[in-house]
């Protein structure tokens, strides 16, 4: 069976990007055969050059492609980056010290109601300087793996996807499973 619209696929794969020193790739993301990428494809789950691709292929197949970052999370942009008042993130008149700190990742929303991720570049004395870029923007991704896993999504499979549709963790993908902490513990896949 071939990738295709509507099939379940499951994948291994690194996600390198290109590194900073001495040019050499630095590895972001892996799915091993214990822990695969599974999604159900054309579905709107992964990038749309992702499955351009993946699209075609078969158990056994093995890919190496490499996405720009038009086609991936879009360049960097610095209007990205914004301070916030502390007082947002204050609980019960006190500043959550536990839960917001530098390099921790927070599910935010805009005054429109739209939720996105922002992670925590700096703490100062009255502002706590936020990214909302995605945080692969303006990389070059790099995939390398193997399609392990071609089928009809059972109905269980369907069942848990309508699930992922109503995430609220502002992930574009989500693992429910207790033991991975929810949303691919914490981490948002391509």
């Amino acid at each position: 069976m071939k990738i295709s619209e509507e099939k379940m696929v499951s994948l291994t794969y690194d996600l390198t990007v290109d590194g900073e020193e001495n040019g050499r790739k630095e590895l972001m993301e892996r799915a091993t055969k214990e822990h695969p990428l599974t999604f159900m494809f054309g579905m709107g789950m992964m990038l749309e050059a992702f499955e351009r691709n993946v699209e075609g292929l078969k158990v056994g197949d093995k890919f190496s492609f490499t996405l720009e970052p038009e086609e991936a999370y879009g360049e960097y942009i610095e209007q990205n980056v914004v301070e916030l008042p502390k007082s947002i993130f204050e609980v019960d008149g006190k500043f959550d010290e536990e839960k917001i700190s530098e390099g921790e990742t927070l599910p935010m929303m805009d005054a429109q109601g739209n939720r996105m991720m922002g992670s925590v570049l700096e703490i100062k004395s009255e502002v706590v300087v936020m990214d909302f870029n995605h945080p692969l923007a303006g990389e070059t991704l790099h995939f390398d793996g193997e399609v392990i896993d071609v089928h009809e999504p059972s109905p269980e499979e369907i069942a848990a996807l309508s699930h992922e549709g109503g995430c609220d963790c502002g992930c574009e993908s989500c693992d429910s499973s207790e033991e991975e902490g929810g949303c691919s513990g914490g981490k948002c896949c391509c």
